[in-house]
């Protein structure tokens, strides 16, 4: 395999490490309404479990509130009970037709709690990258001696794929800061 199909291959899997942390702190909650705090819920729909977005249109109205309106009306108790079953710490409220759902504001600990666990998934999709040069730098060392290329193209490989860490890495520090700012802020 070519040095650049290998170092091209370890900056692929280090932007899917960084876009996995970005899905992952979508869905945390901030002080805000949003409507991706619903993503991971699943309602029991006709006996399969089936992602909320897909049995009714979630919109945010104000930085405050949620409503969902279910496309089919004798969905609203399950959806009810499947945001309940999800301990997001909210509650829906229900007319029978559309639910409404009030965020409530964080308190400061709670807030510094929600830091401390996006930090966390910052780390693993750190790690998760810094793993991915070592296997690029093991197969950059293995495919040197199978394919017969140089030191030098070897050491220039592994050079292109720090780089790429180095890059990678940098963007989870902005990621983070940006979401940090925005749990922190009222």
């Amino acid at each position: 395999m070519p040095v650049s199909d290998i170092t091209r291959d370890a900056s692929q899997q280090m932007k899917k490490a960084v876009e996995h942390l970005i899905q992952q702190l979508a869905r945390v909650r901030t002080g805000r309404a949003s409507t991706t705090m619903l993503d991971a819920v699943k309602v029991e729909y006709y006996g399969a479990p089936t992602p909320i977005s897909q049995v009714g249109g979630i919109s945010a109205p104000d930085a405050r509130t949620l409503v969902i309106q279910p496309w089919d009306a004798s969905t609203v108790g399950a959806i009810e009970r499947a945001i309940l079953a999800a301990n997001l710490g909210i509650t829906p409220q229900s007319d029978g037709q559309v639910i409404r759902i009030t965020v409530p504001p964080l308190t400061e600990e709670r807030r510094r709690d929600i830091v401390k666990q996006c930090k966390k998934m910052g780390e693993d999709a750190k790690l998760s990258i810094r793993n991915v040069r070592r296997d690029a730098n093991e197969e950059l060392k293995v495919a040197e001696k199978k394919e017969h290329f140089s030191e030098d193209e070897r050491k220039r490989g592994e050079d292109d794929v720090q780089k790429s860490t180095d890059k990678y890495v940098k963007e989870v520090d902005e990621v983070l800061a940006a979401k940090e700012k925005e749990i922190l802020e009222d």
